[in-house]
């Protein structure tokens, strides 16, 4: 008898180790999946134009490109400035090129991303064009 109760009760650790691990694997697979469609789907996406004031790769493990767009305002008012992460290296050379002139930067907005790890804002630039200024006379 004492057989018998030693394996039933070794059985149902086992099962009960098989359901927690199980459990994990859901968990984790859910945190892929809400991962997978916050960088898939993006909340907004719009243009900004001002000056590239500064770009630098950023992170410990994961690294990304950030960086800071002064927002073109009127003269005498406070510059505001728009944070920005980009994720394709070709584009942060294109930015990185720019420093200083005045650009339209592509951005995509994602909200909800559950970690800095994929960039430190939530708006993504996705593309830069130079913006050429009229001279004036």
């Amino acid at each position: 008898m004492l057989h018998t109760t030693h394996f039933h009760r070794a059985g149902q650790a086992g099962k009960a180790l098989r359901i927690f691990l199980l459990l994990l694997v859901v968990l984790f697979g859910l945190a892929l999946l809400y991962t997978w469609i916050t960088l898939s789907y993006n909340y907004s996406d719009g243009e900004r134009a001002g000056y590239i004031q500064k770009i630098s790769r950023k992170g410990w493990i994961c690294k990304t490109w950030e960086g800071d767009l002064a927002l073109v305002n009127l003269p005498g008012q406070p510059a505001e400035i728009f944070a920005f992460s980009v994720r394709d290296d070709e584009v942060a050379a294109q930015i990185n090129a720019l420093i200083g002139k005045r650009v339209s930067l592509s951005y995509e907005e994602h909200v909800g991303v559950p970690t800095n790890c994929f960039a430190e804002t939530r708006y993504y630039v996705i593309g830069v064009r130079e913006v050429k200024t009229a001279e004036l006379p």
